[in-house]
């Protein structure tokens, strides 16, 4: 499978209701095992402990649209910039509006996976 923006919008789509329904099978193949994500509170987040919180129902997501707003392929990777208007909850505390997201994919002989990324609260 070669990477392309096309297949980058549509597993942007697949990660978004993932993330929704929390289908942990799903994220599990989509996230590469060594991922390093950094929330908007600064905190590093692995692919453990993001698979965790969905596993555990610590993480809620009620509305989760997504836009993409540019997508860069370089070689067997692609940069994602987006955002997303999120409405949830984490750890019990509410998560409420727009987030802009950098997300980083990367071609892997098994398929293409999130390497890494982060986001911030606008």
């Amino acid at each position: 499978m070669q990477i392309t923006k096309e297949k980058i919008t549509e597993l942007e789509g697949n990660l978004a209701e993932g993330i929704k329904s929390s289908d942990v099978t799903f994220l599990d193949t989509v996230l590469h095992d060594d991922l390093l994500f950094l929330a908007p509170n600064g905190q590093m987040i692995t692919k453990a402990m993001d698979l965790a919180s969905h596993r555990s129902g610590e993480m809620i997501m009620e509305q989760l649209v997504y836009k993409i707003e540019e997508i860069n392929i370089i070689d067997d990777t692609a940069v994602v910039g987006l955002v997303y208007d999120t409405k949830g909850s984490m750890l019990g505390n509410p998560i409420e509006g727009q987030f802009r997201y950098i997300r980083i994919w990367k071609q892997f002989p098994a398929g293409i996976k999130v390497i890494g990324g982060c986001c911030m609260q606008l």
